[in-house]
């Protein structure tokens, strides 16, 4: 008997209740078969064009008047006429005013009313036509919402959450900011998908851990799973500077004027200890994964150094352990929309996806492969399931060679030392390039050239033993695909696109708002070499990842360093290999000392995972030959400069 799942059971469902409803419309003939796509049969130049102000409950501000949130809505006119209701497309989001959405940095704009014009990005102009209403959702503190900014905390969630629960019923609206007169959703069913990058991401994220009713999908793109590891990864700061100057950043004048008390608190809560506190806590929505009831489509760039692929990683594992449906798309880009490397694909995609979860229409895209993983840049391969069926951590281990500092790695455990001291001024690339040659800053560990191609496809975690010479000390791990290949070049500001000058137009156009968006095309480098995932931690945090001690110097700690999630094949004829160092220039901030430190070979490991496991990596290792010193540096992309410190504004 086959398993169903409630994935299942909503499709099963929503398929006859969809050939239900049709059958009330349509001829007995046309009844017989339920639709399978939804079509722009509605007028997108004389929809419905409204705002609301939701009432969340909250008062941020402390004006002693409950908060009020912005929401402007863009729906179809003539279901409003049939008194059909309709799902919700909704975008939350802090940029609508301050920063801009996309990569041409849109803004709303609003006519002599007060109702929207020009809604960023595509997806009102591609879905109001086709039966959906979109929503934008100006987050409490940004743009013309009341309440204050708390980057990922009560505020930022609760107020995007009041939205889904007024679109259910279960909270009430107005229709002005200040007046009494009350606005009803009786336009829609309540059934709502939330999408959006980066901070909209998030808040699709943490909505959905609320498990708020009504809430059928999220679509999170380069999203924050936890807002202490945007700042700190295991004690190591990433940032020079907290979510108080990024608060700052997004709240409104009125909110500037009001936010005091709430930006005292952020600064507060959130020290530059790389400790865990309560503040931390309560914007960590991976604890709550067990709430979710929405289905997640994720989709995360690889090489994406502003949010990084940790948060994408631990909360898809933390969502596969509950039973989420999911899908997942990786690319090759750094913090890019899919819309710009992927454009056609992605909307037809993205229409599928909304179609079958929001309408429920059985196109089969629930049926389809879990995963679409790009191998090569436009180069696209799907997995049944991610990461693949069969795959397995294998327990690679770092020995001396014959040089200090460069060393072999392999399945055999070894005896020995090596030692670096941090250099705050190299960073990952300076370590990659010199591989093969002894510097003083790192430790580095290579295979041979592979006889077989060997996929990595989940997360890896790296342990170390390190003797620090001083009270401070950060580690980092990093593991380096070496040998010649065209990827995406990801370090310079377009973070593997180029943008061109034509446009392609998606979905219907207004003189205020144009479906039309500048094309891009893969910017792309030639290299020897690519770092493919990356670790960080403070080496104080050995005993407790939330809090940091100062270290003995002269005393060996043992910790274990957690890498970012990936997906890579290292072809035959590379090599693969774990640089271990200490300040990753650019990526994480330096320690308050200068260390040295010493690294016992016999109790520091790395737990990869392999498709196939241990028995793929000895495979493609078997009868590998000794790779020849190279006395020059291998090139790479750029160093990274991660100067970004806005999770999605503008791109």
């Amino acid at each position: 008997m086959p398993i169903r799942t409630p994935f299942t059971i909503w499709r099963t469902l929503a398929t006859a209740a969809t050939a239900a409803l049709l059958a009330t419309f349509l001829t007995p003939v046309a009844a017989q078969a339920a639709p399978r796509e939804s079509r722009p049969v509605y007028s997108y130049e004389n929809a419905v064009r409204e705002a609301v102000w939701v009432d969340t409950g909250l008062d941020g501000d402390g004006d002693g008047r409950s908060d009020r949130v912005a929401v402007d809505i863009v729906r179809p006119r003539e279901l409003a006429r049939q008194g059909r209701k309709v799902p919700v497309v909704m975008d939350a989001s802090p940029y609508y005013s301050c920063c801009g959405r996309g990569n041409e940095s849109q803004r709303k704009t609003y006519d002599a009313n007060g109702d929207v014009v020009q809604m960023p990005l595509f997806y009102d102009n591609y879905f109001v036509p086709r039966g959906y209403a979109f929503v934008g959702v100006d987050l409490a503190g940004t743009n013309r919402s009341d309440g204050c900014v708390d980057v990922g905390g009560r505020s930022d969630i609760l107020s995007a959450k009041a939205v889904v629960d007024w679109l259910n019923g279960r909270a009430t609206a107005y229709t002005t900011r200040t007046g009494t007169a009350r606005a009803k959703a009786g336009w829609t069913n309540g059934r709502t998908g939330m999408i959006g990058k980066s901070w909209d991401g998030t808040i699709a994220n943490g909505v959905a851990a609320t498990g708020v009713k009504g809430l059928k999908t999220i679509v999170p793109i380069s999203a924050i799973s936890s807002w202490y590891d945007y700042y700190f990864q295991q004690g190591a700061p990433l940032y020079d500077s907290g979510p108080d100057w990024l608060s700052d950043y997004v709240n409104s004048p009125d909110a500037r004027a009001k936010c005091d008390a709430v930006q005292q608190k952020i600064v507060d809560g959130a020290p530059r200890t790389g400790d865990r506190t309560d503040f931390w806590t309560e914007r960590d929505y991976l604890k709550d994964a067990s709430k979710v009831k929405a289905s997640v489509f994720a989709i995360h760039g690889q090489q994406d150094l502003n949010v990084r692929m940790k948060h994408l990683g631990q909360w898809w594992d933390a969502l596969g352990r509950h039973g989420v449906e999911r899908k997942i798309w990786l690319s090759q880009t750094g913090h890019v929309d899919p819309f710009d490397f992927r454009r056609a694909e992605w909307v037809d995609t993205l229409h599928r996806w909304f179609d079958h979860e929001l309408l429920g229409y059985d196109n089969g895209i629930d049926r389809e492969p879990m995963a679409d993983i790009e191998r090569h840049p436009d180069q696209w391969v799907t997995s049944k399931t991610w990461p693949p069926r069969g795959t397995s951590t294998a327990t690679l281990r770092p020995a001396q060679g014959t040089q200090p500092g460069v060393g072999t790695l392999g399945l055999a455990r070894d005896r020995g030392t090596e030692t670096f001291t941090d250099d705050p001024a190299l960073s990952e690339t300076d370590w990659s390039a010199r591989i093969d040659t002894s510097t003083p800053e790192k430790a580095g560990f290579t295979t041979g050239a592979l006889t077989k191609d060997l996929r990595l496809a989940g997360s890896s975690k790296v342990t170390v033993t390190a003797t620090p010479t001083t009270s401070t000390a950060h580690l980092s791990a990093v593991l380096v695909d070496l040998g010649p290949a065209t990827i995406r070049d990801y370090a310079t500001a377009g973070e593997g696109i180029a943008t061109l000058t034509d446009r392609t137009c998606w979905g219907a156009s207004t003189a205020g708002d144009s479906a039309c968006f500048k094309q891009t095309q893969a910017k792309t480098a030639d290299v020897d070499y690519e770092v493919v995932s990356r670790g960080w931690a403070d080496l104080g945090t050995y005993a407790d990842p939330g809090k940091g001690v100062p270290l003995t110097p002269g005393k060996a700690y043992t910790i274990t360093l957690d890498l970012a999630a990936t997906d890579h094949v290292v072809p035959a004829g590379h090599r693969l290999a774990l640089i271990v160092a200490g300040t990753d220039k650019d990526l994480i901030d330096p320690p308050s000392t200068t260390p040295t430190l010493t690294i016992d070979l016999s109790r520091t490991s790395a737990r990869v995972p392999f498709v196939g496991g241990a028995s793929a990596f000895a495979h493609a290792t078997k009868g590998a030959a000794t790779a020849v010193p190279q006395t020059a540096p291998l090139d790479g992309v750029t160093a990274p400069r991660n100067l970004q410190r806005v999770p999605g504004a503008g791109r």
